[in-house]
């Protein structure tokens, strides 16, 4: 009887692509949020390769993230993440001028949908 057990090992991704921003997820609702709450941080880059997107709210797929709750327990447990990592975060009332909008439970809803993955680029990328 052969012992087929998970081991040690590596991935390579290849061929990442890069989504065009109509490719990018966006929730179905198109709800307007102001007034809802973000969590506003330093500047910092998109992680997937080659993206020059500069967020400076938390943000999933390009979007700002949005809670109706001011003390939702994700949201401070957002806040508390970017604090950890030095992005200095602030959370704040979102106005359509932050950017386009996604609600937290509806981008959780939809599998968490990234732009892209952080990595370094291969030899092939150069």
């Amino acid at each position: 009887m052969d012992d087929e057990r998970p081991g040690i090992g590596t991935i390579r991704l290849a061929d990442e692509e890069l989504l065009s921003d109509e490719e990018l997820w966006r929730e179905d609702d198109g709800g307007d949020h102001s007034g809802w709450w973000c969590v506003r941080t330093d500047p910092f880059p998109c992680p997937a390769w080659g993206c020059t997107f500069v967020a400076q709210f938390m943000t999933a797929a390009h979007l700002v993230l949005v809670w109706q709750e001011r003390d939702d327990p994700n949201l401070l447990w957002h806040a508390q993440r970017a604090k950890e990592v030095g992005r200095n975060p602030r959370v704040v009332a979102y106005e359509p001028a932050c950017g386009p909008s996604a609600s937290y439970y509806a981008w959780e809803a939809a599998g968490r949908p990234v732009h892209g993955v952080k990595g370094k680029p291969t030899p092939a990328d150069n």
